[in-house]
């Protein structure tokens, strides 16, 4: 099964967390994969490893070639905590679109509660 990443931040270090589209926030040390993967040491940059980007909803890049999967995130990181799941891709597109603080409007509202659909904030 795939687990769809909705929302990407950055945490200290070479540490991010990925929020998913069924509610789990995972935080993941990049570090752990240095010896295995010796040119991921060049996310110890700042600079670069806050440039990182949500790809799709299934993983994460960089540059070139740089990258990890939503999935090994998913798997591996830290649950740090559970929020209200994400209910379909409207949501999903809102948190994406928060992110880079261009939200429209009509996408991050509540709707009529009559429709059992409350886009995530």
């Amino acid at each position: 099964m795939f687990h769809k990443a909705v929302k990407l931040e950055f945490d200290e270090g070479t540490a991010l967390v990925l929020t998913f589209q069924d509610g789990k926030v995972k935080r993941f040390d990049m570090g752990v994969l240095f010896d295995k993967y010796p040119q991921l040491t060049a996310l110890r940059d700042r600079k670069l490893f806050t440039s990182g980007q949500l790809m799709g909803f299934y993983g994460i890049i960089w540059n070139e070639e740089l990258d990890i999967e939503a999935e090994t995130i998913y798997e591996e990181g830290e649950t740090v905590r559970v929020e209200k799941p994400a209910v379909g891709i409207s949501e999903m597109l809102c948190l994406r679109q928060e992110q880079k603080r261009d939200c429209p409007k009509k996408l991050c509202r509540r709707l009529p509660e009559s429709t059992s659909l409350i886009f995530q904030r």
